[in-house]
């Protein structure tokens, strides 16, 4: 199987403005990759500097598929746009995490994208 139970993005920032067309607005985005055979049960805690954590968002990842969650849309509650965050993803099944971020700001846009960090188990 490939894929860790546990990963962590230290680095997270949902831009306040964006610029261009709705499917240009800025977003920060998690990406789930469930290569087992028994679908993948995700909770995502997200941190901040200055408040208490929020969370955990849940995701089911079924079997051999992947899910492309966008920060922007966990509501319950909203993740502040302007604010940095960290967060920490868990899975009952070993998944591979990728993180996402399209900065939308200005015209010249910037798309940013890298592994988090495995844990342990």
């Amino acid at each position: 199987m490939i894929g860790r139970t546990q990963w962590a993005i230290p680095e997270g920032f949902i831009p306040e403005t964006s610029h261009g067309p709705p499917e240009m607005e800025s977003h920060e985005t998690v990406c789930l990759l469930n290569a087992t055979d028994a679908a993948a049960h995700v909770a995502m805690t997200v941190y901040f500097e200055d408040r208490e954590p929020v969370g955990p968002y849940e995701v089911t990842v079924p079997a051999e598929r992947t899910s492309h969650l966008q920060f922007n849309e966990f509501d319950d509650p909203e993740i502040p746009r302007g604010v940095a965050f960290a967060s920490v993803i868990e899975s009952d099944r070993p998944v591979v995490c990728q993180h996402t971020r399209l900065d939308s700001r200005q015209a010249e846009n910037a798309l940013l994208s890298t592994m988090a960090y495995p844990g342990e188990r």
